[in-house]
């Protein structure tokens, strides 16, 4: 959250660093986010900062000082940063801007992988890789923005049969359906720290797809009355599952 009395804006500001950049008590930043502490922030020699690299590990130190392309850090301390449930959000593959979205706000709420869904009705197949490579850098900035433990995983494009495949025992599956029970009382009631959700594109999961998620085992869920755009129901589903989580872990 962004309200002053959390504690959040007294921490030093946070990037993201890869971790083959670390070596030795030493972190070398370069590209945008030297940019970003250089110019946008102008940090200066001395300041503290946070990096949290693509695992999860979070490193804390001080600029050490500027070079021509790269601002250098000392390390003074580091930490694997985790979560104690799993969110699985699989989401099928809209076009552009709405998909960036929904890759961001994924991230912020919590979800640990994003699995792009290739199904029946979806207006896109093979989104290719650059595009991959993109959502995955909005989901390291995501987390670096909301202090998230760990950056999201982001897979490549699967298949619905791979999506129900990732239903492994003991996880929750959960498939938004227009019109079915309320998410938020099933997440109430099964008190599932392990969960994947699956929605669908904007004509809604064909029947065949429909039919095997429910012979895996999947429940059905609706998000309210009004039929949403793919985005609007991932972001919907995930903030109710994040609510969910919070008042588990608060022991509600």
């Amino acid at each position: 959250m962004g309200d002053a009395g959390d504690g959040t804006m007294n921490r030093p500001p946070r990037f993201a660093v890869s971790s083959s950049a670390v070596r030795d008590g030493i972190a070398i930043v370069a590209g945008p986010e030297l940019h970003h502490i250089r110019d946008v922030m102008r940090l200066r020699a001395g300041a503290a900062v946070t990096m949290l690299d693509e695992t999860g590990v979070e490193y804390c130190g001080h600029i050490r000082g500027f070079e021509q392309e790269r601002v250098l850090i000392d390390v003074r301390s580091s930490a694997r940063r985790g979560r104690d449930y799993s969110l699985i959000l699989a989401a099928a593959i809209i076009k552009g801007p709405r998909m960036d979205l929904m890759v961001e706000k994924a991230a912020e709420l919590g979800a640990t992988e994003l699995l792009p869904l290739m199904c029946a009705r979806g207006q896109i197949r093979n989104p290719g890789v650059e595009r991959v490579a993109r959502w995955r850098r909005l989901a390291l900035a995501a987390a670096k923005q909301s202090l998230a433990p760990r950056p999201m995983e982001v897979a490549a494009p699967v298949t619905f049969e791979d999506a129900i495949a990732a239903a492994t025992r003991g996880r929750l599956g959960i498939i938004c359906s227009p019109g079915a029970p309320a998410l938020a009382p099933i997440l109430g009631e099964t008190r599932a720290r392990d969960l994947i959700i699956l929605c669908g594109p904007e004509g809604g999961f064909d029947p065949n797809e429909a039919a095997l998620a429910a012979r895996a085992g999947f429940r059905p869920a609706g998000l309210g009355p009004n039929r949403l755009r793919s985005e609007t129901a991932a972001i919907a589903a995930l903030s109710i599952a994040a609510a969910a989580f919070e008042e588990i872990a608060q022991g509600a």
